[in-house]
């Protein structure tokens, strides 16, 4: 298929092949959200091929793992490990390995003393942050069980005091004339005439609005990405926006 062949390339002859192509497939398709996943899928497997991606064990090194880690407690953990390890390979001669063993017991209580320290501080600040003059605080409301949780209303109560089991429940019989017109209406599909469907330029000056520098979404697709793709293939990004506007709605993982 020729999305195995999709590229986000600057060949303008290529390019251009490729989005009468990507188009006509368009209009066979009868599955739009099965298209439109397709498409991310290429476009993702094109940057994964084309762009430098960074380490991830790199990146995740440099990460703290807690927020009360410092520079200082990770000095500490190597000397505590290095003076454990020499402990360990002193073997031959007693009476150094148990002065070793000293070093390293007594290194080991400062760094736990050193780990609890900087794990309660947070918590003692937290505690301390509000004035002494308003004791209304959070610490306050925490232990006295005050906090309010949002409740959520699942059920409704009918006129002989039983509840419905869903939301979708309802007692028709109880219901009056100008309800049964609601609900009619409701139901009635909509008839009013179809929007103008999108053209090439509004869709670029919108995609050309966007601030570059935005967080992705799950697929990895910045608005520079996007901005590329449609120089790419701005009659199918065109076609897919002007389908969805007709079904009104946008598939998941087209948004």
């Amino acid at each position: 298929m020729i999305f195995k062949h999709f590229q986000i390339e600057d060949n303008e002859g290529n390019a251009k092949e490729t989005d009468e192509e990507l188009n006509s497939m368009l209009r066979g398709q009868k599955d739009i959200r099965e298209y439109i996943k397709k498409l991310d899928e290429t476009i993702e497997t094109t940057c994964k091929k084309t762009c430098k991606h960074q380490n991830s064990r790199n990146s995740m090194a440099k990460v703290k793992s807690v927020p009360w880690w410092t520079d200082a407690l990770k000095i500490m953990r190597k000397r505590t490990n290095a003076l454990r390890r020499r402990y360990q390979r002193t073997l031959s001669n007693e009476e150094l390995r148990k002065i070793r063993k000293n070093e390293y017991t007594k290194t080991k209580t400062k760094y736990q003393a050193a780990i609890t320290k900087d794990k309660t501080n947070p918590w003692k600040q937290y505690r301390t942050a509000t004035s002494p003059i308003n004791p209304w605080n959070e610490m306050y409301i925490l232990a006295s069980g005050k906090t309010r949780n949002k409740t959520t209303l699942t059920t409704l109560q009918k006129p002989d005091g039983s509840k419905t089991a869903n939301m979708t429940e309802d007692n028709v019989q109880d219901v009056t004339v100008h309800h049964k017109n609601v609900r009619r209406l409701t139901e009635q599909p909509i008839e009013t005439t179809d929007d103008k469907e999108f053209t090439q330029d509004e869709v670029r000056q919108i995609i050309e609005s966007f601030k570059p520098g935005k967080a992705s979404g799950p697929d990895g697709i910045t608005s520079e990405i996007l901005k590329l793709v449609f120089k790419s293939i701005p009659k199918t990004l065109t076609s897919i926006y002007n389908v969805c506007l007709k079904m009104g709605a946008s598939p998941k993982i087209g948004k």
